[in-house]
């Protein structure tokens, strides 16, 4: 497998990953019937740089990095991370993590945070603290998961420098 930056003929490929994913509203906090148009937006143009990983030539999965707050707080990145769910359990989330976390120093970012990860999703919650992140925040009740209801959202943090 083998990780590298995206461009933008890779959408047509992260779309489908994309779609899934935000349709199952259990995750992330897009839209469940998020257009292409603007998927394509908030993954591929908004943030600094996004990545695909592949394995003979099939996208797998998908991270962006962009930086967390302008200014003062610039030096603090977000990502996030979706694997198509045909390759889940391959341990491509924790090398994506893991890359991510390099690209971040290479990029002069000094941490990383992930600011809304729903508590309802346990095996990424253990993954990013196995990865050596901590949970610094909980936002009671902010996540409105499609079948447990409303459920805590965790912010994660890392300091990487």
């Amino acid at each position: 497998m083998s990780i590298r930056q995206a461009d933008e003929s890779d959408f047509a490929a992260i779309w489908p990953i994309f779609e899934q994913i935000a349709a199952a509203g259990d995750t992330y906090a897009y839209s469940q019937t998020i257009s292409r148009q603007d998927a394509y937006q908030v993954w591929m143009t908004a943030p600094a740089r996004t990545y695909v990983i592949e394995q003979q030539g099939q996208i797998l999965g998908t991270y962006y990095i962009k930086t967390n707050h302008a200014g003062p707080g610039a030096h603090v990145c977000n990502c996030g991370y979706m694997v198509s769910h045909a390759a889940r359990g391959r341990g491509l989330a924790a090398a994506m993590c893991e890359h991510s976390q390099q690209v971040a120093v290479e990029l002069g970012y000094q941490a990383m945070q992930f600011n809304f990860v729903a508590s309802s999703n346990e095996g990424a919650v253990r993954l990013w603290q196995k990865l050596g992140f901590d949970i610094v925040g909980r936002l009671p009740k902010a996540f409105n998961h499609p079948e447990q209801g409303y459920v805590d959202a965790l912010v994660l943090y890392k300091w990487l420098a």
